[in-house]
């Protein structure tokens, strides 16, 4: 049977929101300080609390005196876990045109969309686009970008790099090239010029898997 989504309260809601998100990312339960870092609670008795309380509501299973022995059972919204959907992290905008600033590590929202659309569901987040520098790639303004955290690129991947400035830094979305002694990072946009970087100065921080288009 399943459980009872109207019985949640918001609190653990965003919890449930939290294990599913950090899940799909790691490939595992996050263990009870990470926990009651994100939800930014008080005491580690209080998330064995929630948790447990959660169990009882039967969204999760736990298995006791386990590390990090929390099964998600149920999401927020009543789905089964693994079947179906995901909810990955949302870190705002990206630059599709001028370089905006680096998000920080926190995202600032989650999307939920279907699992056949990623395939391997690790170390994926999502970004919107600002900017008409991709539209030939048919990417668009407003569009969303699918992207899996990685470090390292081949020639061609349409990639979200991280460019050290004078000012700090600057993350941009553009088509990897490495050309010897410099990086190109090609728009896809026949009006506006490529950016020529030292490879010292750039650093991949994800390749895009998909799009989701604004209609």
């Amino acid at each position: 049977m399943r459980p009872r989504v109207e019985e949640l309260t918001d609190h653990q809601r965003r919890m449930l929101r939290f294990l599913e998100t950090y899940m799909n990312r790691h490939g595992r339960a996050p263990s009870i300080r990470e926990i009651r870092d994100a939800m930014q609670m008080k005491s580690e008795d209080h998330v064995h609390r929630d948790v447990k309380r959660l169990e009882e509501l039967g969204f999760l299973r736990i298995t006791p005196r386990i590390a990090r022995g929390i099964e998600l059972l149920y999401c927020w919204d009543g789905a089964q876990y693994g079947t179906g959907v995901l909810v990955i992290p949302h870190y705002g905008e990206i630059a599709a045109g001028l370089p905006l600033p680096k998000p920080d590590d926190s995202a600032v929202d989650t999307l939920t969309l279907t699992r056949d659309l990623v395939g391997d569901t690790r170390d994926v987040y999502a970004m919107k686009v600002r900017g008409f520098s991709m539209i030939d790639a048919l990417i668009n303004d407003g569009d969303t970008v699918i992207l899996r955290h990685v470090d390292t690129a081949e020639n061609g991947d349409l990639v979200a790099v991280w460019i050290e400035t004078d000012k700090g830094g600057e993350t941009t979305l553009k088509r990897f090239f490495h050309e010897g002694d410099r990086i190109r990072l090609q728009p896809e946009n026949a009006t506006m010029q490529p950016i020529y970087c030292d490879p010292a100065q750039v650093r991949v921080q994800g390749k895009v898997i998909a799009v989701i288009r604004q209609v």
